[in-house]
């Protein structure tokens, strides 16, 4: 398996399954640093993609990570998790932050775990920026929950 960077023919179907916004995606993908994981079968298939932005001096925010649905529970999201603090710290970035929202129980679970704390909400952050309610599990997904890690 190998994880890299990519600099055109960026994978937005399943980026927006992340995030249901193209105009947002497409934004931070002009400005970000998109990572991809392709599996080593000789197929070169992507399983899972990560952007990295950054936000101001010493800080960088993950701002999408997106598994292929086939691949998801198998630890790929935590090895993109490892690999963004890893490229973060090596850029001396001294925080890596990631935002998700309230009805995402799986990723914030996942970002948890791989060391990340939770620092506030960002309450009402998805009926400000997005212009049709989003579902996820049966719940509204209304509230931004901010996560950090320090490097």
């Amino acid at each position: 398996m190998e994880i890299l960077e990519l600099k055109k023919d960026f994978p937005l179907d399943l980026l927006l399954e992340a995030d249901p916004n193209q105009e947002y995606v497409e934004d931070y993908l002009e400005r970000g640093q998109v990572f991809a994981l392709f599996g080593r079968d000789g197929t070169a298939e992507l399983i899972g993609v990560y952007v990295l932005l950054k936000t101001r001096p010493g800080t960088m925010e993950l701002v999408n990570l997106a598994i292929r649905e086939e691949f998801r529970r198998k630890g790929y999201g935590k090895r993109l998790i490892k690999d963004a603090l890893k490229r973060s710290k090596q850029a001396g970035i001294r925080t890596l932050e990631v935002g998700t929202a309230n009805s995402s129980l799986g990723p914030l679970e996942l970002y948890l775990k791989c060391g990340f704390r939770m620092t506030h909400l960002d309450l009402d952050f998805f009926r400000r920026h997005y212009p049709e309610p989003i579902f996820e599990n049966g719940v509204e997904c209304r509230d931004m929950v901010r996560l950090k890690q320090d490097l």
